[in-house]
């Protein structure tokens, strides 16, 4: 077997998070090979987050297939490479295509080539999990990377999950005049977040004519002269030209030779990581950013654990942080999530206070004539701090933001009470769940002082 450089890190994965490591290293004088066996730069730029971005945005601005596809294809580079390579040259990081298994401690293979590392960074991100259901493996199937990619508009679609991949996918093809219906066997939308924020979104789905079939999952698939038929557990059956899979994704780890490394992964997990970013292994120099870990599952989940990883790699200690990172589903209206969820509060026994607005009370939403949306603000009784938050509404990523800062920072309930926002707003909407929370903390803290006075 050919031999060939040693790097004092091997990046093992070019999307988001391993981009950002190598070229950070690379900055900082360390010799860096990044190691892609697709598209340098990883799917949110070709097959996720950028398309379906500019799609949606086409949907609401009334373009035409055509132009959306035009816009599509521009912003996604026509899923092109070359100026992610570039960048990663100009920053001093040696680009090795092909697929990297780790062959020994401190030596990974690139298609047939043997290098040597000191540390070894797994960003390998995720990858579509496809139900298994008769005759699903033998009819055209669709990801979200083919949805997001091709240039067809099918007539029938019919789409396997109703998470935010599913209900954007949903909500993109409805617009453009595709006869679209969702399979969801939890029996409502975005069943991880607030219920309230699934029936928002089901409701507009609903408006735009998406059959939604919850509760019922997929039994059977065959294929018709006219197409496909998919019979359903409830009885009920779907006929379609197309079947798009989105159920959810697993971290790719398979193949990768981690056990060279004394890397234990259990089947359908990630990569474990302490709050370093820094995996159990035999030799404590191997680390992991991104799906891949299983906790960051969006685009700037996975940059902020990349930034960690670099950090400590360079010899700044930093620790992780999870309670405020931001899950977004980009549909018109926005769904925003943020912190703890009430069902994950109840995993955890976590004993939430909950209070809300609608934002059909905001001035704004009479002045912009949508009143659709609703917020909803968790505080932990026994703390009282802000643990959780979400809402549904236009442009909720953007007005939601200072929520996130103040779980993440702690920021007191009666501090956050006596914000004052612009006026009209729809971050307006925040302002009485807040004083009703501070109100009602203040008054535990009252109750329980007075129970502890002899």
């Amino acid at each position: 077997m050919a031999r060939n450089h040693h790097y004092d890190a091997v990046v093992l994965g070019g999307g988001t998070a391993g981009e950002l490591v190598a070229a950070g290293l690379a900055r900082a004088g360390r010799d860096v090979a990044l190691v892609e066996n697709r598209l340098v730069g990883g799917e949110s730029p070709y097959f996720a987050c950028v398309p379906s971005k500019s799609l949606l945005l086409s949907a609401r601005r009334g373009e035409t297939w055509e132009m959306a596809l035009a816009r599509r294809d521009e912003l996604t580079g026509r899923r092109s490479d070359d100026p992610a390579v570039a960048r990663m040259a100009e920053a001093g990081v040696t680009v090795l295509r092909g697929a990297g298994r780790v062959a020994a401690p401190g030596r990974i293979e690139v298609d047939g080539v043997e290098h040597g590392f000191a540390d070894l960074v797994v960003c390998t991100g995720s990858e579509p999990v496809v139900p298994a259901a008769d005759g699903l493996a033998d009819v055209p199937l669709w990801t979200s990377d083919e949805a997001l990619s091709v240039p067809d508009l099918p007539r029938r679609l019919v789409i396997l999950g109703g998470g935010p991949v599913g209900c954007e996918l949903a909500q993109v093809y409805a617009a453009f005049g595709s006869q679209v219906a969702v399979v969801e066997a939890s029996g409502r939308l975005l069943t991880a977040e607030a219920p309230f924020a699934g029936e928002a979104l089901a409701d507009e789905l609903r408006r735009m004519g998406v059959d939604l079939r919850l509760g019922a999952g997929l039994g059977n698939v065959e294929r018709k002269d006219t197409g496909l038929r998919l019979w359903l557990s409830d009885g009920g059956t779907l006929d379609a030209d197309r079947v798009l899979v989105a159920a959810g994704r697993r971290p790719r780890v398979e193949g990768l030779g981690l056990e060279h490394l004394g890397v234990a992964v259990a089947p359908g997990h990630g990569l474990p990581v302490d709050e370093t970013c820094r995996v159990p292994s035999a030799t404590g120099s191997v680390w992991a950013a991104g799906d891949v870990t299983g906790v960051a599952r969006t685009t700037h989940a996975a940059r902020y654990q990349a930034r960690v990883v670099l950090s400590n790699l360079l010899g700044h200690r930093r620790e992780a942080d999870y309670r405020a990172i931001p899950r977004v589903v980009y549909t018109n209206p926005t769904v925003y999530s943020v912190g703890i969820s009430p069902s994950r509060a109840a995993e955890l026994g976590i004993d939430l206070r909950t209070a809300g607005y609608d934002l059909a009370a905001t001035a704004r939403a009479a002045v912009g004539a949508d009143e659709r949306g609703r917020v909803e603000l968790y505080a932990d009784r026994a703390r009282g701090l802000l643990v959780g938050a979400a809402a549904a509404g236009l442009g909720a990523e953007e007005w939601m933001s200072e929520i996130a800062l103040a779980i993440r920072a702690e920021t007191p309930l009666s501090l956050l009470a006596d914000v004052v926002h612009a006026f009209p707003t729809y971050g307006e909407s925040v302002e009485a769940p807040l004083r009703e929370l501070a109100a009602a903390c203040a008054a535990a803290r009252d109750e329980s002082t007075r129970e502890e006075d002899p």
